[in-house]
């Protein structure tokens, strides 16, 4: 499909001007000669941001924010601006605390650290969760609780809706009931329903809601959906800084999480003498040590911008990349009509994201190694990702591993990839490649070209 044709099928790509935008703001993807298909691994920043930022750091001087002098002032003022601006831009208003962490993975390393597992807790989890999510089951194991995961479904990777139900309505004999699951996942796309968070809340659940795969894409409402708790990263949804992120904690749900230690900035008293503390009473109670308050501004910088680019009109664009995509790699073929890729779970554009997880094959439907087709597209210049993506469940499901073979594996303790493949007989990994804000037309075809490299003709 030429471009004319797909602009006519896809009017909506060009509802913003994006592509001035990225000639101007992202130059060095054209300039290197990069296809970036790794926006889930990491956003790009733009030349805005980098700019607005070196120009904070020139014109300031800013020190440690646990003092009351005018620079340790300055660090606060703008740490509480970015704050509230974070809240404003999930329209969380007053109703949410706004923890700054280091990644979304210290955000769920807190909830887990600090809910109140016992021996009558419960924990559900869905097969479809990054592995910062699956470690939460650790913390409920040491405690005593009981820790449950419901499944997805093979042709689509969607949740399994009746047994969902039937768990969070079938454990009413338990107390502290937490449920965790992504909104999107960070392999397949799938947008998993909000509704299912009322419907924890109906039966007596809290809710912990990994965002870090949606909101690079979406809007997150918190006056509509409410979870307890909320786990974003801020270099997934615009590239810069790194090393920030944060915990939404819905305040009525604050006093819960009991932290389980103090550190430097989370007591507002502590004592040697008498072994006695008394931590903050605000957000600040899992804020440990010194904040990053040079690059915390950056964060609301780059709020400013994709408030610039639109999040809708972002969101349009990436449905007619992803739709496009979508339907020419499951048109490529051998020649003896068998497929050259296979896509994973939703095969079109409705509730998922801009992430497509694949495998290709060869004539003989014979898998090829995820690694050759990495090598390859590395010489390429094009950026994708292979593996498990920190997601064994929907690893496990895709190859179709099942409990028993894993149980006897474990059992060897070995942890090698490689060992695991031949022992199992199964290939491990897929190839998985994401777009983004400033993903294009051009970015497809040339994916779609590579593709058409492994095609095998007749002789």
């Amino acid at each position: 499909m030429n471009k004319e044709l797909f602009l006519q099928q896809y009017p909506a790509y060009a509802v913003a001007n994006f592509d001035e935008i990225r000639k101007e703001q992202y130059a060095q993807l054209d300039e290197t000669g990069q296809i970036y298909f790794d926006y889930t691994g990491g956003n790009l920043y733009s030349k805005y941001q980098i700019e607005q930022h070196f120009s904070f750091l020139q014109n300031h001087i800013f020190g440690n924010p646990h003092s009351t002098n005018p620079t340790s002032m300055l660090s606060t003022e703008y740490i509480e601006q970015t704050r509230k601006a974070v809240l404003n831009f999930f329209k969380a208003n007053d109703d949410y605390y706004c923890v700054f962490t280091a990644n979304a993975t210290q955000a769920l390393k807190i909830v887990g650290e600090s809910y109140p597992f016992d021996h009558k807790s419960y924990l559900l989890l869905l097969f479809d969760n990054h592995n910062s999510v699956n470690g939460i089951r650790e913390y409920a194991k040491r405690k005593g609780a009981s820790f449950d995961y419901c499944p997805v479904y093979l042709d689509d990777l969607r949740i399994d809706e009746n047994k969902l139900l039937q768990k969070l309505t079938s454990s009413n004999f338990k107390h502290n009931k937490l449920f965790a699951y992504p909104a999107q996942s960070n392999v397949s796309g799938v947008k998993h329903d909000l509704k299912w968070i009322e419907i924890a809340h109906q039966n007596g659940w809290d809710v912990l809601l990994d965002a870090a795969a949606f909101v690079p894409t979406n809007s997150l409402n918190l006056q509509e959906v409410k979870p307890d708790y909320v786990s974003v990263s801020f270099y997934k949804i615009f590239g810069y800084p790194t090393g920030v992120g944060a915990l939404l904690i819905q305040k009525k749900a604050f006093e819960k999480l009991d932290k389980p230690w103090f550190a430097g900035g989370t007591v507002s008293y502590a004592s040697v003498t008498m072994p006695e503390f008394f931590l903050v009473e605000n957000q600040e109670r899992f804020e440990e040590g010194t904040l990053n308050y040079l690059s915390i501004p950056a964060v609301k910088i780059g709020l400013d911008w994709i408030a610039k680019l639109g999040m809708d009109a972002i969101q349009k664009r990436l449905f007619c990349l992803t739709d496009y995509l979508l339907k020419e790699l499951q048109n490529l073929k051998h020649d003896n009509g068998k497929n050259l890729i296979h896509v994973f779970g939703p095969t079109n554009s409705d509730k998922r994201g801009s992430t497509i997880i694949m495998n290709f094959f060869d004539a003989e439907e014979n898998k090829i190694e995820v690694e050759e087709i990495e090598q390859k597209a590395t010489q390429k210049n094009i950026s994708i990702r292979i593996g498990c993506f920190c997601n064994p469940g929907i690893d496990e499901i895709t190859n179709c591993i099942t409990s028993d073979e894993l149980e006897v594996f474990y059992s060897s303790r070995s942890d090698n990839k490689f060992d695991k493949i031949h022992f199992l007989g199964k290939m491990r990994g897929a190839i998985r490649i994401s777009l983004g804000l400033m993903s294009n037309y051009e970015d497809c075809m040339y994916f779609i070209g590579f593709c058409k490299e492994f095609i095998k003709t007749s002789e």
